[in-house]
């Protein structure tokens, strides 16, 4: 069974990866109650965190009920990243981790998130001092590498381990390659086949269905999935995917009444927890998928993304309800 320091994990975990406007504390609750192993916050600016700004210091906000938390910060200056983790531990977290792969070009002209691969001993020591900074167990998200050509992986993540960390989570792309192509899951495999690793090594990019996760478990043996985009509207993923590790059948899909209900809570824990103005915009993403595959819905769809008033969102799901409420989904 994998471990993230003292943390003990299920075989196989799951885990909701960090993504800006996305994991935030309603969707983290819907992900953890739908089988989310281990859930991580947005990423957070180390520079916003220290100068206390509005948008980073919300983003620290944590609840019982989604241990084991982490929360992941991003930066490329020590003194700024040791802050920050300061600050992060007031908060209580069950995990730090740092963001080394985020492809963002806001992110990466700064040399932070995936623009810190073209500098792996600053990466190393960024490490380093973080790690002897915290008590808490530290982990790490990066990719395969800046460039097709400058893929060191294997070595990269074993000078991390060798520096403290707990876990790493690797998404199989490079930063060039965005979100293009397929993510390679072999050099990930060769991190986890080093015969040097000790640490958990977490797969993360395209894991978008059950089989994709049982191959990543079974032919490239990594010691889990992180999951991002496929988990976006769609918090049962999580249910669906364990479901078919135990029983290799798929799981019958939500039906209309439970993906309304899941959007009615939440947008309505969204509005809580931010206000209506954001509440209602950062939601908005997810309905695509909440949604998917009804047929003549782009009016309905319409509504809820154009709408800023939270009572407009709320009749159009009572107006889906109503006229799809015996749509079977696939």
């Amino acid at each position: 069974m994998p471990k993230i320091g003292n943390i003990e994990l299920p075989d196989f975990p799951l885990l909701l990866a960090p993504m800006e406007d996305v994991s935030d504390p309603p969707f983290r609750k819907l992900c953890k109650e739908q089988g989310a192993d281990v859930v991580y916050t947005e990423f957070i600016s180390s520079e916003g965190l220290i100068r206390d700004a509005a948008k980073s210091v919300i983003k620290l906000d944590i609840y019982e009920k989604e241990r084991p938390v982490g929360i992941q910060i991003f930066g490329a200056e020590l003194d700024s990243m040791l802050q920050a983790v300061d600050i992060v531990e007031k908060s209580n977290p069950d995990i730090i981790d740092i963001n080394f792969g985020c492809p963002v070009k806001k992110v990466v002209s700064k040399n932070a998130g995936a623009g810190i691969l073209r500098d792996i001993p600053l990466m190393v020591k960024l490490t380093e001092e973080i790690v002897k900074r915290t008590k808490l167990p530290v982990t790490v998200k990066t990719r395969l590498g800046w460039d097709q050509s400058s893929i060191k992986i294997v070595e990269v993540a074993e000078r991390l381990q060798d520096v403290g960390i707990e876990a790493i989570s690797i998404h199989g792309r490079t930063r060039v390659q965005m979100y293009k192509g397929e993510a390679d899951w072999k050099p990930i495999a060769e991190v986890k086949n080093n015969q040097r690793m000790h640490i958990p090594v977490f797969g993360n990019g395209d894991v978008d269905t059950p089989e994709a996760a049982v191959k990543m478990r079974d032919e490239y043996g990594l010691d889990g999935a992180m999951i991002g985009r496929a988990s976006i509207g769609y918090p049962w993923f999580f249910k669906e995917v364990k479901h078919y590790f135990k029983t290799g059948e798929h799981l019958a899909p939500p039906t209309m009444q439970e993906r309304v209900e899941a959007a009615r809570r939440h947008l309505q824990m969204a509005i809580d927890w931010k206000g209506e103005k954001l509440g209602v915009f950062e939601t908005r993403r997810h309905y695509t998928n909440y949604f998917k595959g009804i047929p003549h819905f782009k009016e309905y769809r319409m509504k809820m993304v154009t709408s800023d008033d939270a009572a407009d969102v709320f009749a159009a799901f009572d107006e889906v309800q109503e006229k799809f409420g015996d749509y079977q989904f696939a």
